[in-house]
């Protein structure tokens, strides 16, 4: 053991070259193919460099610049100079924030921030909790980051190793970030109104048996083999008060023909939204570009000091080719920078959960 784990630190320091004395905060993305291995990767970094702030997770794939790289233990790691009263590590949050928040409550009040990189346990039913009580208790902040995805142990680094909770960085407003997100699914009919609902089965949309609407947008091709719809069709959920039309993205996850019933991964409740969606590449290509021009445009023509993105599981080389042709759109539009990331088990973008999404942060 730790072999490996040496050569791969010792590989990515090489390639990050001199580290600033005043370097204070490392990101670090592994493979689950070094699961066991990460506390000891994250030792040897810390006694490298000494830099004692570390944040990241695991992912079944992790990216790094222009590459995605699947199938085999792999390591992204970059560091990053920020003033120290600047960025607040999480506690490692599993239930409250309650005993975060007030403990750190005068870094709070002084610095106000705005925004945060969080990494979640999928396995944690409480998640989505602490990310909207979080971004309450700090009158509004914006989240970005995405869930572990592992096939083995659910580790991140928050400090230290750890598990089953949310954990992250949080930052003051004295760090410039840009920051937005792609759709890697269209909607393919009208929104819908729930009528009735138990929890996350659909039993009527519009007054209407919930299978028989399902059928009706997806035409009759689709309708006589409903068992072609997973991985291709979707339940999407508009986000109440959104001027721009952004909803999230959940699976279908059980139809029952007799009754006309539908599941869904979320609970739903009478008067929620709810449209289908199907995966579409050439849409998924065509929102990418237009998220990375949008975030040029945020630039003013400055390169972006380093960058963080996390996709879903479902993208990548699922959705856009073998060749990391996703990752190549980033540096074809914005040009080349220190850029790490991981494949999430879902993704988070101003406090939510996605799916299929790509969420992009820029340090400018």
């Amino acid at each position: 053991m730790g072999t490996e784990a040496r050569e791969l630190v010792n590989t990515c320091l090489s390639q990050i070259g001199d580290i600033p004395d005043e370097a204070n905060l490392g990101f670090i993305y592994a493979t689950d193919a070094l699961a066991t291995e990460l506390e000891h990767i994250l030792h040897l970094l810390k006694q490298a460099t000494g830099i004692t702030h570390w944040t990241g997770t695991l992912g079944i794939a992790i990216c790094v610049t222009d590459r995605e790289i699947y199938d085999q233990p792999a390591l992204a790691v970059m560091v990053g100079s920020f003033p120290e009263d600047a960025f607040l590590p999480l506690d490692n949050l599993t239930k409250s924030v309650d005993g975060f928040v007030t403990k750190h409550a005068n870094w709070i009040e002084k610095n106000q921030p705005v925004f945060g990189i969080l990494q979640g346990d999928p396995t944690n039913p409480a998640t989505p909790d602490l990310m909207e009580n979080l971004s309450e208790a700090l009158n509004g902040g914006f989240f970005a980051g995405g869930l572990t995805s592992s096939q083995s142990l659910q580790l991140q680094v928050n400090g230290d190793i750890v598990t089953n909770g949310l954990s992250g960085i949080l930052f003051s407003p004295d760090i410039n970030v840009a920051t937005d997100h792609t759709q890697g699914c269209v909607p393919i009919g009208p929104r819908h109104r729930v009528t009735d609902s138990d929890r996350n089965i659909v039993i009527e949309l519009d007054n209407r048996p919930a299978l028989q609407v399902l059928k009706e947008d997806i035409g009759e091709i689709l309708s006589h083999d409903l068992n072609r719809l997973g991985g291709f069709i979707f339940a999407g959920l508009p986000i109440k008060h959104s001027d721009t039309g952004d909803y999230m993205i959940r699976n279908l996850i059980g139809i029952d023909s007799d009754r006309q019933l539908l599941a869904i991964g979320e609970i739903l409740q009478a008067d929620d939204e709810i449209m289908f969606c199907r995966r579409d590449g050439n849409a998924a290509t065509e929102d990418m570009l237009r998220m990375l021009e949008n975030l040029k445009t945020r630039m003013k023509g400055k390169p972006p000091r380093g960058g963080l993105y996390f996709s879903c599981l479902g993208r990548g080389r699922h959705q856009f080719g073998e060749d990391s042709e996703e990752l190549k759109m980033i540096t074809e539009v914005l040009g080349e920078f220190p850029l790490v990331g991981f494949f999430a088990n879902g993704e988070i973008y101003h406090n939510r959960l996605y799916g299929f999404t790509g969420v992009l942060t820029l340090f400018l």
